[in-house]
């Protein structure tokens, strides 16, 4: 047995348009999209990394409540989820070629810490930093 974390999880409002902002501008791959009735297993990974994925859940039965599952959809709209980080080789260029891609920035590359960041959300609003590995 290899212990580690192998999923981590993110709601989204849409699991269709959250497959799409993820594969298509972020270049990760679907790993499993697999239903069960209403509910459906949608994970995405990083080509570079494998053993990883990223859930997209969407809130609501069988897991949450319709109250509960109404609050995170907003929870998350709001961008009050804590947010991800996303390593790139160039942070800039990394921007350029998202922003080319219709991704909502909510900080432009910046200078900080040795390093270059942006932020940027998903269409659900969940809050990413995008880093750029020091050299």
């Amino acid at each position: 047995m290899n212990p580690g974390i192998d999923v981590v999880g993110v709601y989204v409002r849409d699991q269709d348009e959250a497959l799409a902002f993820y594969v298509e501008k972020l270049g990760f791959r679907v790993q499993a999209d697999v239903g069960n009735g209403d509910y459906r297993w949608l994970t995405v990974q990083h080509p570079e990394q494998p053993g990883f994925q990223l859930g997209l859940f969407k809130p609501g039965p069988p897991v949450h409540d319709a109250a509960t599952a109404q609050t995170l959809n907003a929870m998350v709209a709001k961008g009050a989820m804590p947010p991800l980080v996303l390593r790139v080789d160039n942070c800039r260029a990394a921007y350029d070629r998202l922003l080319g891609l219709g991704v909502e920035f909510t900080q432009e590359p910046t200078d900080r810490y040795g390093t270059v960041d942006a932020g940027f959300r998903d269409p659900s609003g969940n809050g990413w930093k995008m880093i750029q590995m020091r050299g």
